[in-house]
């Protein structure tokens, strides 16, 4: 476990590092300013050594000339430190920024072309977690990195120098006892950084289960859930206690622990140096200078320790925001792929067959041939593959075997973005935007025409509902359609594809969540809409569908029974059985 967890911290590092190198620009402007800084904040305890010894001279009519020289000498100095490190900070925040800006973009990219599979199999707060908590915690750490690890690495390397130049021997006791902070810091770091994953992890399911529930809010109390909800609410964020405070609890040990070594550090100088000015090898001006470069000397070490432990939390982090970017993106249109142009809606299945996991057979050897302008209608039981159906026809899903043809063309061969262009989406579950009516309506036109919009919401029958909005199209509606009905939201969704009118049309349930009486205009505005066109309809309500040219019977993945209404009716098989149930009480 630990060397897995190293070396998945080494490969993090890498790719961070990768970010980082696109501002290898303002990086050297850091650097540079960092040194400077450090320089002249080195350069303090010599000017001050110098004014300590000085003291020896006063009375002397040079005493307050040499006196004032140095304090100007240290006013320009602590001037000049003080520019040097807010350019530092603006560099550092620059580049912290933008590497985040770049990391974002690059993660919600790769959630546009992620294949549908990994959305089914990860929960969407999940990855919302990943995208924005993860990312602002790797910001954190990052930014606390390069402001404290790049000035501390120079102050460590500038204090030795200077304190050689001053005398060897009380340097080499610093050197001596150096390496145990670095140790302890080591030991502590290694410690911390699964503790970090472990947090990360628990704070993305814990994000998971809120999202759920506040996106569920009226089912879990219908259902009288809240009880449970809060105990398995209790159990994430227990864990998430444990886990943080863990994390809390080694990170929190660096600070003391490289504190008391720092104070071994400067006592050893004290001593040392004490003995040395007894001697006559140092003056009390060089001790006190001395003193102050192993204060200045230790000081670092408190910091890197405690970036050591942002890092390992921003490491942890940016594994996990990594996973995401990194995951294998749907398989790209060809290079020769065919724009689909014309289409008039022949539509063959050969030889399908396809199942979401490799254990579990779903459609196996579907053949189905469309002829142009024909309403294909699908029924049978839940699950048994007809929505799968659709995600085939549209390349959500890629067929295990077999192949899809529209127009005589595989859909592998054919551009994605002009195969979905084709088809026209009304599905059972409504999906709108925050924005107006309008924006909402023109998603698959954007060019319409407003009295274009207009003609398609009378179609639809949306029309009467929008113009008694406060609004009317200019309303803006929340996320997910906001407090418009269920029926309302599919009104709008059945408008769209009005407006577009594609060649080919896919309804999945398009009229579950509408009344009677208005399913009843509907159907007659989808008879009207499906003319000429090649239709797909799922449907559980067999009344819909009587008027279908084909219809398509699934059981288990498979067609078991194929043809029209009445002809279905007179074999008395699996169809016959289906609509008796529904309509036996009628």
């Amino acid at each position: 476990m630990k060397k897995e967890n190293s070396s998945r911290q080494k490969e993090t590092l890498i790719k961070v590092l990768k970010y980082i190198k696109p501002y290898r620009v303002l990086m050297a402007l850091t650097i540079l300013m960092a040194t400077v800084s450090v320089t002249l904040t080195l350069y303090l305890p010599i000017l001050t050594g110098n004014a300590v010894d000085m003291l020896e001279s006063v009375g002397e009519s040079f005493f307050w000339t040499r006196l004032y020289r140095i304090l100007g000498k240290m006013a320009v100095v602590v001037l000049l430190t003080s520019l040097a490190q807010w350019i530092m900070s603006i560099c550092n925040n620059k580049i912290v920024y933008n590497i985040i800006q770049d990391i974002r973009k690059k993660a919600f990219r790769k959630l546009e072309i992620l294949p549908l599979k990994y959305m089914d199999a990860h929960s969407h707060g999940d990855i919302v977690s990943r995208v924005v908590a993860d990312v602002d915690q790797f910001a954190d750490g990052l930014l606390i990195g390069f402001t404290q690890l790049f000035t501390g690495v120079i102050t460590i390397i500038g204090t030795l120098g200077f304190m050689l130049s001053v005398n060897v021997g009380i340097t080499a006791v610093v050197v001596v006892i150096t390496p145990v902070s670095l140790l302890v810091a080591s030991f502590i770091a290694k410690k911390t950084f699964y503790m970090f994953k472990l947090q990360s992890e628990t704070r993305g399911e814990q994000t998971t289960l809120i999202n759920e529930v506040v996106g569920n809010q009226k089912v879990v109390q219908a259902f009288n859930r809240e009880d449970e909800t809060l105990e398995k609410f209790d159990e994430i964020n227990g864990r998430l206690e444990k886990y943080s405070l863990r994390a809390i609890f080694f990170s929190s040990l660096t600070n003391p622990c490289t504190r008391f070594v720092n104070s071994l550090v400067y006592t050893g100088v004290g001593l040392t140096g004490a003995l040395a000015v007894i001697r006559g090898a140092l003056s009390v001006g060089q001790l006190t200078c001395f003193l102050s470069y192993a204060n200045q000397y230790t000081k670092p070490f408190n910091e890197i320790s405690g970036v050591i432990t942002e890092l390992q939390n921003a490491l942890a982090c940016a594994g996990r925001i990594f996973e995401l970017i990194e995951e294998d993106a749907q398989i790209p249109d060809k290079e020769d792929a065919v724009v689909l142009k014309n289409v008039e809606g022949k539509v063959d299945l050969e030889h399908v067959a396809f199942s979401y996991t490799e254990d579990r057979k779903l459609i196996e050897d579907l053949n189905l041939h469309v002829k142009p302008g024909q309403r294909i209608a699908i029924v049978g039981p839940t699950g048994c593959g007809k929505t799968t159906i659709i995600n085939l026809l549209m390349r959500f899903y890629d067929v295990d075997q077999g192949s899809i043809q529209v127009e005589n063309t595989d859909i592998r061969d054919i551009t994605r973005k002009s195969l979905r262009a084709s088809y026209g989406m009304v599905l059972q579950d409504t999906w709108l935007k925050k924005g107006t009516i309008r924006d909402n309506i023109i998603v698959g036109m954007p060019d319409a025409t407003e009295e274009e919009i207009v003609e398609a919401a009378k179609k639809s029958h949306a029309h009467s509902f929008i113009r008694r909005l406060p609004n009317g199209y200019d309303t803006v509606i929340g996320e997910d359609g906001g407090s418009l009905s269920q029926g309302q939201k599919q009104l709008l969704c059945i408008t769209r594809v009005m407006l577009s009118l594609p060649p080919m049309l896919i309804l999945d349930e398009a009229t579950s969540s509408i009344d009677t009486r208005t399913e009843i205009r509907i159907q007659k505005a989808f008879a009207s809409m499906m003319e000429g066109r090649t239709s797909f309809i799922v449907a559980h309500r067999l009344s819909t569908i009587q008027n279908a040219d084909i219809i398509l019977v699934m059981k288990d993945g498979h067609i078991i029974e194929q043809g029209n209404h009445e002809e279905l009716l007179q074999k008395k098989g699996f169809y016959a059985e289906l609509y008796n149930s529904q309509f036996a009480l009628a």
